[in-house]
């Protein structure tokens, strides 16, 4: 399996809005995540759970910014820029690096992320 493709594949539905299509499709099943703010999934299902709700809770997209992606092996590295209006009045700016490790089939089964910031 072509990792650098699967990055570039991913990275590029993350970059359209599309961040829960991104986990149902690049997440292997035992996938696990954690990120800045302490949070971390078990698997898959618990961070479709997770992105669904956050996706739902966003009012406007203001603007996402794909940076960077750089691969070595089976790890990547994107580096991306998320600005939300939350339906709570709250906004988000996110500059952050995601980091992705990656199993034979092509599919996630690690990502954190940094803030970048």
């Amino acid at each position: 399996m072509n990792i650098k493709e699967q990055v570039l594949s991913m990275d590029a539905i993350v970059s359209q809005g599309a961040i829960v299509d991104a986990v149902k499709q690049f997440f292997a099943e035992n996938a696990v995540t954690s990120d800045y703010g302490s949070t971390s999934t078990n698997n898959k299902s618990e961070m479709v759970a997770k992105m669904e709700t956050f996706a739902g809770s966003i009012a406007q997209v203001n603007g996402i910014t794909h940076h960077h992606s750089i691969v070595d092996g089976d790890v990547s590295a994107s580096e991306f820029t998320f600005d939300f209006n939350m339906k709570d009045g709250s906004k988000i700016y996110w500059h952050e690096i995601i980091r992705r490790i990656w199993n034979d089939e092509g599919k996630v089964i690690r990502e954190e992320y940094f803030n970048a910031q």
